[in-house]
């Protein structure tokens, strides 16, 4: 038996430590006690850490906040990582199945992660095994590092926690993103847009009691909510009404107290894909700038998401619509809301040209914050990377990657989406969503292709095997 041969064995083995690592529902959060991103992704981490032991692997816990498994030939060569993530997106609502249940259907494991990153972090994990129980002997070593708080909008504290105490490796892949390779990621900017709601009202209009929206940052908000009051509510659920035939959104009205709630219902999809998602949020705020609201900041503020963000994806009504021509466009995304009786808080997600800077973008978009009085909280900031086509790292992962999946085609990508790539130097995304694939992460109903699954594993083991092997 060789190596590829092993995978196909492990099948029913992958199956089950994917079911049992999707039950973990690791959304990271708070510290608890001795867990700096909660209870639930420490569990997810302890779990590897035990499967590696009980299959030989070093398991290496760095103080809670990451972890790696690993395997040597020697300590002369270098060290190849292997960079994923255990925690996962919040699973939102509407699902047809238990987000964190883990059920197979149709050769497809369903659950949140399955896709992003649990599913592609298994994969990796049992092409090390397979290499290894064939008695493999790399150049250097091949360690699988465990990062927690990925999904958090937190700035990847996790892994800035475990480069703290363990080197960085000298390259590798993450599994993260799109085959065939990744070899340039846009720059990433969070922050929030912050207003202050005063009571000053003109004494007509509707009151808004509260809204909130959206689940996450990097995800198109599925969800919208708002409860406000008026003398009589015929007229706003006439206008719903014929908002809702207008543009076929879903949105709904029903009676809450003495007030009257409204609830958007929009498409998820992954933040660096807007596209591929309907905004519940700007489905809402579109919906009232159809009605006169009493208090004047309330109707600045709408009047503000109206002019220049409403359904635009790319910053042109905000003033920042860069682009280049590795990249294209710029991608604008408003991912959470919340207005209450002080203060409206947008959280916005942009990925920017690989050739642009962060602060260019908060220069273009100011005229417009100034106008409306809006304040900038700047959250999170990843620089943009790219690794060109030629260089050795890319020709072999794209070599690997023909070879085993038949398509000739596809190119080297640019992503959006910002992956643990960037957190080590000569690192890129490498899979595991297949070109023309339905795109599944950070959806209800996420799942993974078994034979995909098994596909991706084979593709890791040989890219791990040609990169490591002694010369």
């Amino acid at each position: 038996m060789n190596y590829l041969d092993r995978i196909d064995s492990y099948k029913e083995e992958m199956i089950g430590a994917l079911q049992e690592l999707i039950a973990i529902p690791g959304v990271a959060g708070a510290a608890e006690g001795d867990a700096p991103f909660g209870k639930d992704v420490q569990r997810a981490l302890d779990f590897m850490l035990e499967k590696g032991r009980q299959d030989g692997f070093i398991a290496v816990n760095v103080d809670n906040h990451a972890g790696h498994l690993e395997f040597y030939g020697n300590d002369s060569g270098k060290t190849m990582g292997i960079l994923a993530h255990l925690d996962v997106v919040p699973a939102g609502e509407g699902w047809e199945r238990p987000p964190f249940g883990g059920q197979v259907e149709d050769d497809r494991i369903y659950g949140r992660g399955t896709s992003d990153d649990k599913g592609p972090l298994l994969a990796a994990y049992f092409a090390m095994k397979a290499l290894k129980e064939e008695g493999f002997v790399p150049d250097g070593r091949i360690r699988l590092i465990l990062g927690l708080d990925e999904e958090a909008g937190t700035g990847w504290q996790s892994l800035k926690a475990y480069f703290k105490e363990q080197a960085y490796p000298d390259f590798g892949f993450t599994p993260d993103a799109d085959f065939p390779v990744i070899h340039a990621e846009m720059g990433i900017l969070i922050f929030d847009l912050v207003k202050k709601i005063g009571k000053f009202a003109t004494g007509q209009g509707v009151e808004l009691s509260s809204l909130t929206g959206g689940n996450a940052p990097n995800m198109v908000a599925d969800r919208a909510r708002a409860v406000i009051q008026a003398p009589d509510y015929t007229e706003i659920k006439d206008m719903l009404a014929d908002y809702r035939e207008e543009t076929g959104h879903v949105i709904k009205a029903k009676g809450v107290g003495k007030g009257l709630e409204i609830l958007a219902e929009g498409v998820s999809s992954h933040g660096a894909r807007p596209g591929d998602g309907v905004n519940a949020i700007s489905i809402l705020l579109e919906f009232f700038s159809r009605i006169r609201f009493a208090n004047e900041d309330v109707a600045d503020f709408i009047e503000f998401y109206k002019q220049h963000i409403g359904f635009d994806l790319h910053g042109e009504r905000i003033g920042c619509s860069f682009s280049d021509e590795v990249s294209g466009k710029l991608l604008f995304n408003v991912g959470k809301i919340q207005i209450d009786q002080k203060t409206a808080r947008l959280t916005v997600n942009i990925r920017y040209p690989v050739t642009g800077a962060g602060e260019a973008v908060y220069e273009a978009m100011a005229p417009a914050l100034d106008r409306y009085g809006f304040g900038v909280v700047k959250l999170d900031h990843q620089l943009p990377i790219f690794i060109p086509e030629d260089d050795p790292l890319i020709v072999t992962l794209m070599e690997v990657y023909r070879r085993h999946s038949g398509d000739l085609t596809s190119p080297p990508m640019v992503i959006g989406g910002g992956t643990y790539a960037r957190a080590a130097k000569n690192v890129v995304a490498f899979g595991m969503s297949y070109p023309g694939q339905p795109v599944l992460a950070h959806q209800k109903d996420e799942s993974v292709s078994i034979d995909e699954l098994l596909l991706a594993t084979k593709i890791y083991a040989e890219a791990i095997y040609e990169l490591t092997k002694p010369v």
